[in-house]
């Protein structure tokens, strides 16, 4: 298996990937966004014959108002049923945030998941530790609920970032979550272009 940085002809086999492992789809012009704008944080996991067996697909949000951190988003990631099991997402997530580190000095990453999407959730908070912020209501088309989920990169970083404060006061890198997340030793795949 090998992980690497997304190029433009992975776009087509990333949506394809996509439209073989989840309910929510995307446009072609959207992966088009995503990799001419933040080339650097989107990448693939491929088999050894270099097939695209996963994807993750992430990007820099503007801060909110009143907020100064810098932030990431993953919007997708996807691993083909007969690939899951081997850490690929975990992988491409820890890639991904790296990427979001070095290049953008990313204090943390924010995704939205399925509150019935048990395997994503026991990755995200027990293997990435992200933690859940809030619940957003009919999120997805078909109406379901969504976890707001973040993850403190201040650890990527090497823990001298300034941490974002939440709503609530508390560090983005403390224990408390509204509503009651390892680390990657290296950065293989990265060809550091954005840094």
């Amino acid at each position: 298996m090998n992980i690497r940085c997304a190029k433009p002809e992975d776009l087509m086999n990333m949506q394809h990937c996509n439209l073989l492992c989840l309910p929510e789809n995307y446009q072609m012009k959207y992966y088009f966004y995503h990799g001419l704008t933040w080339p650097q944080l989107s990448y693939v996991a491929e088999d050894e014959k270099g097939n695209i067996v996963g994807y993750v697909l992430a990007k820099m949000e503007e801060p909110e108002p009143g907020e100064e951190s810098t932030h990431g988003h993953i919007t997708s990631l996807a691993v083909k049923r007969s690939y899951r099991r081997l850490g690929l997402a975990q992988k491409l997530m820890n890639q991904a945030s790296k990427a979001m580190v070095e290049c953008f000095n990313a204090h943390y990453v924010s995704l939205h998941v399925r509150k019935s999407n048990r395997a994503a959730l026991n990755l995200y908070t027990n293997s990435l530790k992200f933690k859940i912020l809030e619940i957003e209501p009919k999120y997805y088309a078909d109406g379901e609920d969504a976890y707001s989920m973040r993850r403190d990169l201040s650890e990527l970083a090497g823990g001298d970032q300034e941490r974002p404060a939440l709503e609530d006061g508390t560090d983005a890198g403390g224990d408390a979550t509204i509503i009651n997340n390892h680390r990657d030793a290296g950065h293989a795949g990265h060809d550091g272009h954005c840094c």
